[in-house]
């Protein structure tokens, strides 16, 4: 039996999930890049090429590295249960039409596996679809109202790229998380079925840390509206400990319910709530802070210096938890760890620098072991800082990647990894 669970961020990494650049990152546009979150279109070849660099660093360092397109299409092969739902989702009355949504299924269900993982990624156009509109047009408003066969049928998802977020690790289970902007929210579908029917995963034990729901409910219970988490928000550090920043994207009601679940089992025995400002320059706690050794973090002052950090431990005596406002965030960081002392590796250069190297992911960076991480090469003040603390550096380019504002943390979904 496969085992899956992470228990550390800086143990050795053995399993991973990635999502290489294809269909979706092409869909970008000038128009229609912001509404998608991100700040230019890329060269998706260029990026095609980035990434599978980044892949072969980890695979040279022994880490087995999944595709999140493969599983998907392998997932729609083994169950015809999976490929069902996600077509279900996919294509509802709320997102394709009352008038069209026979149609539209019938389309996708008629589809190879591989075929539909692409599209239900990487979106379907009216043209790709096949659907007569001229037929349509008599009994839908949708189709009367189309008059370009490349406006969307399915939308593209092109923040799959960043495989950490849609779903996360934290010990030995995972959550599916119900992530903030609508144009998100399809990938966390994705990935619960490549959970629950691929087999490499359905033969393995691991829990659910949410939605906390029989396996058949797991589809239709994420709850976009309520509260939100994303996995860059996340991160289980060791010893029982989690970190989640409550930031632009993930709330205070979602921390709860995940400490909930997990105090419930016994999955971790402390969560820390990191209160950080809401700006896009930050948007997820890995953008600021990341773990590069057992007792090294690198952080970027401007933000780290002002968050404040609130404990959350199983109540007592009828209470849900036990709260604590700790004094300082590092030292939260250190007694969670068993360490003395932090050793605290800021972003390099002048303020100036400091600003566009946090602007550019310098301390979103993924460790493979202890003091091994991979960060993107144009980061020179802060990489030249980590090796002067003897962190070894692998870097690789970022030219195009690093224009959707995610590093080496953001671009990976730790399957499984070592505690410390």
């Amino acid at each position: 039996m496969t085992t899956f669970g992470v228990h550390s961020e800086v143990g050795r990494l053995r399993k991973v999930m990635v999502h290489r650049p294809e269909l979706s990152l092409q869909r970008l546009t000038p128009s229609s890049h912001d509404g998608l979150l991100f700040d230019d279109v890329l060269w998706v070849e260029r990026a095609q090429y980035e990434h599978d660099q980044f892949v072969a660093r980890m695979r040279e360092r022994e880490v087995e590295v999944f595709l999140l397109r493969d599983l998907l299409g392998e997932t729609l092969a083994a169950s015809a249960e999976a490929k069902e739902k996600l077509i279900g989702l996919a294509a509802s009355e709320f997102t394709v039409g009352i008038s069209m949504v026979d149609e539209v299924r019938s389309v996708l269900g008629a589809m190879a596996p591989e075929t539909l993982a692409r599209h239900l990624i990487g979106g379907l156009t009216v043209a790709e679809s096949g659907l007569d509109l001229g037929r349509l047009r008599s009994r839908s408003v949708i189709a009367a109202a189309i008059d370009d066969e490349s406006m969307f049928v399915l939308p593209p998802l092109p923040n799959t790229l960043f495989t950490r977020d849609s779903s996360c690790w934290i010990y030995g289970g995972v959550t599916i998380n119900p992530m903030f902007w609508p144009a998100r929210r399809l990938e966390a579908y994705n990935v619960a079925a490549i959970y629950r029917y691929h087999p490499m995963f359905a033969s393995s034990d691991f829990e659910y840390w949410y939605p906390q729901l029989g396996d058949d409910d797991r589809f239709n219970a994420l709850d976009f509206g309520k509260a939100s988490l994303e996995g860059g928000d996340v991160q289980p550090i060791g010893n029982g400990t989690v970190l989640i920043g409550m930031s632009e994207r993930s709330q205070a009601r979602m921390i709860e319910q995940v400490a909930r679940s997990l105090f419930a089992t016994g999955g971790a025995e402390r969560v820390v709530a990191v209160v950080m400002t809401k700006d896009r320059a930050h948007m997820h706690l890995d953008t600021v802070f990341t773990m590069l050794d057992r007792d090294a973090v690198t952080v970027y002052p401007r933000v780290m210096d002002q968050v404040r950090a609130i404990s959350l431990r199983p109540g007592v005596n009828g209470a849900e938890f036990h709260v604590t406002e700790e004094k300082g965030f590092m030292s939260t960081v250190a007694d969670a760890l068993g360490v003395r002392d932090l050793r605290v590796i800021e972003t390099g250069g002048d303020t100036y620098q400091q600003e566009r190297e946090q602007w550019d992911d310098g301390n979103n960076v993924v460790a493979l072991e202890p003091g091994v991480v991979v960060a993107y090469e144009r980061n020179t003040y802060t990489i030249e800082k980590m090796r002067a603390a003897g962190i070894e550096v692998i870097t690789i380019e970022g030219f195009e990647l690093g224009k959707g504002r995610g590093g080496g943390h953001c671009m990976t979904c730790p399957l499984q990894r070592d505690p410390l």
